[in-house]
């Protein structure tokens, strides 16, 4: 399975940036944004995301 990963803005919450990970990679993701405060939103990935 596939997941989109969104950065959000830290003022207004909207996305910056989105990339598309596989489920293995996804804890990594959720890791690396703790580490540095980001704020993101992650969902299952559509079949028109790339």
């Amino acid at each position: 399975m596939r997941f989109e990963i969104m950065r959000l803005d830290d003022v207004d919450g909207t996305a910056v940036d989105s990339t598309v990970v596989d489920a293995a990679s996804v804890g990594r993701m959720v890791q690396q944004a703790a580490a540095i405060g980001q704020r993101i939103y992650i969902r299952p990935a559509g079949a028109s995301a790339s």
